[in-house]
């Protein structure tokens, strides 16, 4: 992994780990994002009593860790693994896939051009770093068109040819909202009511589609690059559904939980 934080890390941050040494009251771990190491007692390693460290860690092996307390003077960071939920690890370990997919298309782009993978790392890095905490949350900019890596200050032979392996490999991926509709009225002229609703809601943005389910019930589905802007127009397709309700008339959204 080519990623390195400057400096330490901060007190109740997430960090990535390998254990280095094993010892009958403690483990000791390098921290694989900063030039660090630290340590984690046995009670910080599982709740409850334990006999063998061994049964819950490996020299070699990578954890995911929080950090407890940092002591300035003397150099110590003291861990905990127990302390880590399964969300924070998720996310954790995510990122790290990110970034090393990231590392990965610097690596591609070295042996293309010729040049070691270190020197384009850095040149791309210097830069980068002073907008963003990781590469891949530059290169997902990149690809979603939001940055231009020349006009970040990159070399341009590095940024041009980075940037055409980024639109290949980094596609940001969507985010779907789905749903279904309830459509109901004893209007003399339903039907034509049912069909102006419809058409109000696919007109909303094209993001959205429609499909028509039966006995007045649609499937609804929004799809796109960002939650906030497909969130923004199912409440526009809701506010279009109570503007349908009358004595006559009801419409109505039931969101499908995500799994």
């Amino acid at each position: 992994m080519l990623y390195k934080r400057k400096g330490i890390p901060e007190e109740d941050e997430i960090v990535l780990c390998k254990v280095t040494k094993i010892f009958p009251n403690s483990v000791f771990v390098d921290l694989l994002e900063y030039n660090d190491s630290g340590m984690i007692h046995i009670s910080e390693i599982s709740p409850g009593r334990i006999r063998n460290l061994r049964d819950y860690v490996n020299v070699g092996r990578q954890i995911v860790c929080k950090v407890l307390k940092i002591d300035r003077e003397r150099g110590h960071i003291d861990l905990s693994l127990r302390r880590v939920n399964s969300n924070q690890r998720r996310e954790k370990l995510d990122e790290i896939k990110q970034e090393l997919k990231a590392e990965s298309l610097v690596k591609s782009v070295a042996k293309k051009i010729k040049t070691p993978v270190d020197e384009v790392y850095k040149n791309i890095s210097k830069k980068i770093f002073e907008e963003y905490s990781h590469l891949y949350l530059c290169f997902k900019d990149v690809a979603g068109g939001e940055i231009d890596l020349v006009k970040l200050g990159i070399d341009d032979k590095i940024a041009n040819e980075l940037t055409t392996i980024i639109l290949e490999k980094f596609k940001p991926s969507k985010i779907s909202i789905k749903g279904e509709v309830k459509i109901i009225t004893y209007a003399s002229d339903g039907i034509e009511k049912i069909k102006s609703v419809l058409k109000q809601i696919e007109k909303v943005s094209p993001t959205i589609n429609l499909f028509y389910l039966g006995a007045g019930r649609f499937k609804l589905m929004i799809e796109d690059l960002d939650y906030k802007p497909a969130e923004k127009n199912l409440n526009k397709v809701i506010e279009i559904l109570n503007k349908f309700n009358d004595k006559l008339s009801t419409a109505s959204f039931e969101r499908e939980k995500s799994e």
